[in-house]
């Protein structure tokens, strides 16, 4: 199944006080966050097309110095959804898989079990047990905790119809809906 990645990489790295995007992060290996996250991807010869949603394409082009034909970018919008939205209108695949530039260590595993998922299905998320235990909170009091086993920690990519997804985003933007991850708004 061939696809498009959306890769999610305009953050200005704010919430870990770097004062950069932290997909410019280097790891011990020297390469950097989107070098690692770009690679599973580029390695991937389903994937057709790379949407790197980013406001410093310079930067990218001087470190990363990547050349590949399948990478075309999309500039980052005042949100995440917005900048999803902004990297959608630029797919050309007929599904997208959309990714945060800073989630580096998808493994292979992984990609291809929600490729296989999406070819039967409209949307597909990749999502782990949660550990933790989680409570409800109003007004400063626990109201409710949740059963852990039938809670599922989200990760990415979500995967999509590309057309499900743009008209969904279409309707969230009208409703003024603020998803807190795209299946959200499936």
């Amino acid at each position: 199944m061939q696809y498009s990645a959306l890769i999610v990489a305009a953050g200005s790295g704010t919430r870990m006080k770097l004062g950069y995007n932290k997909v410019y992060a280097k790891l011990s290996d020297g390469t950097t966050i989107l070098d690692k996250t770009l690679s599973v991807f580029l390695n991937d010869s389903d994937c057709v097309q790379i949407v790197l949603v980013t406001d410093c394409v310079e930067h990218f082009e001087k470190e990363q110095g990547r050349k590949d034909g399948r990478i075309v970018f999309a500039s980052g919008g005042k949100t995440r959804q917005d900048s999803v939205y902004n990297g959608l209108r630029a797919v050309l695949s007929d599904v997208v898989l959309v990714h945060d530039g800073a989630r580096p260590f998808l493994d292979q595993e992984s990609l291809e079990k929600i490729k296989k998922t999406m070819e039967t299905e409209k949307a597909a998320l990749l999502c782990v047990p949660c550990k933790d235990t989680i409570k409800h909170v109003q007004d400063g009091y626990v109201v409710e905790t949740y059963e852990r086993s039938t809670l599922q920690c989200a990760q990415t990519p979500q995967a999509f119809e590309t057309d499900l997804l743009l008209t969904c985003m279409h309707k969230a933007k009208n409703d003024h809906f603020i998803g807190t991850d795209d299946t959200s708004l499936v």
